[in-house]
């Protein structure tokens, strides 16, 4: 320990008193242990502490020995043997705690002239707490670097195993970063130095652009269809596809090659191409939802219909959101998804943002994918088909099968009327029928004056054509 050099004429002579608040101040724990190693005194900076220290019991009248745990003692008794005019070497010991972890005290001892010995210690626990915090986010760490190791590994396996053409493609210079075996093979001797070269040089000039589109259609949209392109040196045809991601904040491309299964014939990605220019360019609303009947896909006519600008303001919505009846429609279509799979032809109206309104006709159906299944719905404006005012320009039902078809499309108040009228009519013609057209005995059985029932003949045109109406009474 390198202690002051001029001590009295620093100091002066300080009294019992001012050197016992010295000490006091200078540590966060001061104990006074006697020749037989009992603590006479203490002096403790924090009441928390002190409570922490003696939560087995007071530390004076005990045995300095007695107040740490059994591992420590070696250590105490060591201190207590090698303490003399300096400072002894510092040795931290474990005080037990009733609030679980041990409160480490880092002591170094120092005997006085008058014979007691006196043990000033420090605090460890704020140094044990950061130490614990390093150790657990080591250990957590290590865990995600080891998970990451793992998940690099199987990624790395698969990349390398997969039977499909794979490359990795800068965006910005277009160059290849990596290549799999099967792309190695595909390209011929072109594959054993394409790492590092541009992806363009390996297709033939002619189907460049094509390639060229296809990239820059995936930098703006983040997907695109395939294309058609030929290999430079053996002059095959391939179907190239491709996908954006990030890595390290740097833009990569995902390419993807696919060699048709015999010449002249399509494959599946092919199919699948088609399939997707036909969602692209269907003149019907197709939307794509999963079970809950959120939005994963939807086609441009529906955005037309739902005035919406571009499809990722739809993606992740509920359809629920554009539908006619709010928490009624959507229940019913995926109730009926569940149970049997399909919908057809369901009637209800279709809101646009903007306030717009269609009358639509849904069709859906379930598609098994695993165990979430998505499902498929085609939204048709049927709104030229059906006439502005729905009284004016439809015939009145006839049947009740005609008048349940209603349902959705007109208001419950006047389904109520229109189904009186149907109620009506259809007594009207019975009567008629019974009495062989006699209008008299028609009105007599119905309850009417003959004058009520020509109005009523006249307002569903049962009256012949040119037949007067009688004025009532």
């Amino acid at each position: 320990m390198n202690g002051f050099r001029a001590p009295i004429e620093s100091l002066g002579e300080l009294d019992v008193k001012a050197a016992a608040t010295l000490v006091a101040a200078a540590a966060d724990v001061a104990l006074v242990v006697g020749d037989n190693g009992i603590i006479r005194d203490m002096a403790c900076q924090s009441p928390e502490l002190q409570s922490a220290l003696e939560g087995h019991g007071p530390l004076l009248g005990q045995t300095f020995a007695d107040t740490v745990t059994t591992e420590s003692r070696p250590k105490v008794e060591a201190l207590l043997r090698e303490a003399g005019d300096l400072a002894t070497p510092r040795r931290q010991v474990n005080h037990p705690s009733t609030r679980g972890m041990d409160v480490p005290i880092l002591y170094s001892a120092i005997r006085l002239p008058s014979g007691p010995l006196i043990a000033v210690g420090r605090d460890l626990r704020p140094v044990a707490e950061l130490q614990q915090r390093l150790v657990e986010a080591q250990q957590s760490m290590e865990r995600d670097y080891t998970r990451l190791r793992h998940a690099e590994t199987r990624y790395r396996l698969l990349f390398q195993m997969s039977p499909e053409p794979v490359l990795i493609v800068d965006t910005s210079s277009q160059r290849v970063v990596e290549a799999n075996p099967a792309a190695a093979q595909t390209f011929g001797d072109l594959g054993r130095r394409i790492i590092g070269r541009p992806l363009l040089e390996a297709f033939e000039p002619d189907t460049v652009p094509a390639i060229q589109a296809l990239l820059a259609g995936v930098r703006s949209a983040g997907r695109s269809d395939s294309t058609r392109a030929r290999l430079v040196d053996s002059g095959r045809t391939v179907f190239v596809s491709a996908s954006l991601f990030r890595q390290e904040n740097a833009s990569l491309f995902l390419v993807r090659l696919s060699l048709p299964e015999r010449d002249g014939a399509g494959t599946g990605t092919e199919s699948r191409t088609k399939l997707l220019r036909f969602f692209e360019h269907a003149p019907d609303g197709i939307v794509v939802t999963d079970r809950d009947g959120r939005v994963l896909a939807a086609n441009p006519a529906f955005l037309d219909l739902a005035q919406l600008a571009s499809e990722e303001q739809a993606r992740g919505e509920s359809l629920e959101r554009w539908l006619g009846r709010s928490g009624v429609d959507l229940n019913v279509l995926v109730a009926n998804l569940r149970q049997i799979g399909s919908v057809r032809l369901f009637a209800t109206t279709l809101r646009g943002e903007l306030g717009a309104q269609a009358e639509v006709e849904i069709s859906a159906a379930a598609v098994a994918n695993g165990a979430e299944p998505f499902y498929g719905f085609t939204v048709r404006n049927v709104g030229r088909r059906l006439p502005t005012d729905a009284r004016a320009g439809r015939e009145m039902p006839r049947s009740v099968d005609q008048l349940t078809e209603l349902v959705g499309r007109v208001s419950l108040k006047e389904l109520v009327r229109e189904a009186t009228d149907v109620v009506e009519r259809l007594c009207i013609e019975a009567a008629l029928e019974l009495t062989g057209n006699n209008r008299a005995s028609a009105a007599e059985m119905l309850g009417l004056s003959r004058q009520s029932l020509y109005v009523k003949l006249r307002r569903y045109g049962l009256a012949d054509a040119g037949e007067p109406v009688e004025p009532e009474e």
